[in-house]
């Protein structure tokens, strides 16, 4: 029997921006001190874990958190696990933006030159569709928000739930079958975090 495919989705650690709640997308901000911190604690948490792939972004922090983790040697970069991509809001706040558009959420409204909801929900199901062509234990190394969106639409909920599930600096999720009924896609462990 082959071994059924099992995700572990790591977000990236702690950056300035992620910090002052910046939506980062493209710019390439690095881990801060504690965020580095946060991505060895996950050597620790990763480490007896063998994995038969591991793909990562190919922004710095997603990369910077994958090496401290000691998982960079056999990684390759995966450009769908990028983040959501900004526009126009790039740098700025969720605050910042609803001074002028009082009602926005980046789960229904998207952003202006950047990214739209069915945009994001595309490009979780066609990397689904790659992952669902291997085996075993794979890591991705991700962003909040794409990690959320992917993991709604691995267990078949609309992209808007995406915004439900917070994924905290440096957290691991692990993305499976249910034991017994394994066509049934599970969430079989969310948002934890090693200590530092």
């Amino acid at each position: 029997m082959t071994a059924l495919l099992e995700i572990y989705l790591v977000r990236h650690g702690e950056t300035a921006w992620s910090l002052s709640g910046q939506h980062t997308g493209h710019t390439e901000v690095p881990l801060t001190e504690h965020g580095e911190s946060q991505a060895r604690a996950l050597a620790q948490r990763l480490g007896e874990t063998v994995f038969t792939h591991i793909l990562v972004s190919p922004r710095l922090r997603a990369r910077q958190t994958c090496a401290l983790a000691g998982c960079a040697a056999a990684s390759e970069i995966e450009p769908d696990l990028a983040e959501w991509d900004y526009g126009d809001y790039e740098g700025l706040r969720s605050e910042d933006i609803r001074k002028a558009r009082p009602d926005w959420n980046v789960w229904r409204d998207g952003c202006p030159h950047g990214e739209m909801p069915a945009h994001v929900s595309i490009r979780a199901n066609r990397l689904i569709a790659r992952l669902c062509t291997l085996q075993g234990r794979v890591a991705l190394f991700s962003h909040a928000q794409f990690g959320a969106a992917l993991a709604v639409r691995w267990i078949g909920l609309p992209l808007d739930t995406g915004q439900h599930f917070a994924l905290f600096p440096a957290s691991v999720s692990v993305l499976g079958h249910a034991s017994n009924h394994p066509a049934t896609r599970v969430v079989a462990l969310w948002n934890e975090t090693p200590a530092v």
